[in-house]
């Protein structure tokens, strides 16, 4: 599990420019995923296909196939580890977009997050969530 982890940060290192920058300057990809705590719990959902192209609320294009997701509060830019309560599998992502609006939901994750976290096949599931980092 920490090697997915630290995979996870290699990769928001190379992706992102700001993160690229730490990975530079020499800094532990492990230190910058470190939480900075919890942030509630609650149910999960996920978008597919269907949304696929159209603008997130932060004006990139959706992909369902990226680690990101919709929170109703966080800032854009934010990290979040999502963490399937049932399972303890976790998947780290960017928030790029609001929502969830359905019900009690407290995310809207990509398919490929949901694919990683492992509830494609349930649809939803109760989630930890956790701020790794937070934009400014």
């Amino acid at each position: 599990m920490r090697d997915a982890i630290i995979g996870t940060a290699i990769l928001f290192a190379t992706a992102f420019p700001a993160h690229a920058e730490e990975k530079a300057a020499g800094a532990d990809p492990a230190a910058a995923m470190s939480m900075i705590g919890s942030i509630g719990e609650g149910i999960a959902s996920f978008f597919g296909r269907e949304i696929a192209g159209n603008r997130t609320a932060n004006g990139e294009k959706c992909d369902p196939e990226t680690l990101t997701a919709a929170h109703r509060t966080l800032p854009f830019g934010s990290l979040v580890k999502v963490t399937d309560a049932l399972t303890g599998n976790s998947v780290v992502v960017r928030i790029n977009d609001r929502g969830p609006f359905a019900g009690k939901r407290v995310i809207d994750l990509s398919k490929a997050a949901a694919r990683e976290l492992g509830i494609v096949g349930r649809g939803t599931a109760r989630v930890v969530l956790s701020l790794v980092t937070r934009a400014d």
